[in-house]
């Protein structure tokens, strides 16, 4: 299975958005799997399921600093290509989806307190989402940006 599949299964298996990009690739940049699953299950939902950033946008953001990230504090050059390369992916999802804000996304108009309880996922929730299409837009980003470069 290629790993843009594998984001999706990931997904429809029960990862939030962020936790299926993120797992998809982790290993790839030296983070197991029960790591990468913890560091990212907060940005689900759009941030918390406070649907703010789409949390598949955000896990791909996570992906960049992995690949590129030194963790050197005041390292104004790799922070520059970790935010370069995050604004182009950003800017890629959204010219395709019309924004990277999960409320946006869901049609939601303004975020508002939806609680903190998941949505059931049943047939109902993948026919009326798009979250499994920002799943694979943004598996197929880090395929572009982060796997198939230099």
């Amino acid at each position: 299975m290629d790993r843009v599949q594998k984001a999706v299964e990931l997904f429809k298996g029960g990862c939030n958005c962020s936790q299926a990009v993120v797992c998809a690739y982790s290993d790839l940049f030296g983070m197991d799997n029960n790591s990468a699953m913890r560091a990212s299950e907060g940005f689900g939902g759009g941030m918390g399921r406070m649907r703010l950033t789409c949390g598949a946008v955000s896990g791909m953001c996570m992906l960049a600093g992995l690949k590129y990230g030194k963790g050197i504090p005041k390292d104004l050059e790799t922070r520059i290509k970790v935010y370069g390369t995050v604004q182009k992916m950003a800017k890629e999802f959204e010219e395709k989806n019309g924004s990277v804000i999960c409320g946006d996304l869901l049609g939601i108009n303004k975020p508002k307190d939806t609680g903190a309880v998941p949505t059931e996922r049943n047939a109902e929730f993948y026919k009326k989402r798009p979250c499994v299409g920002c799943v694979e837009d943004c598996a197929r980003l880090v395929e572009k940006y982060l796997i198939k470069t230099e």
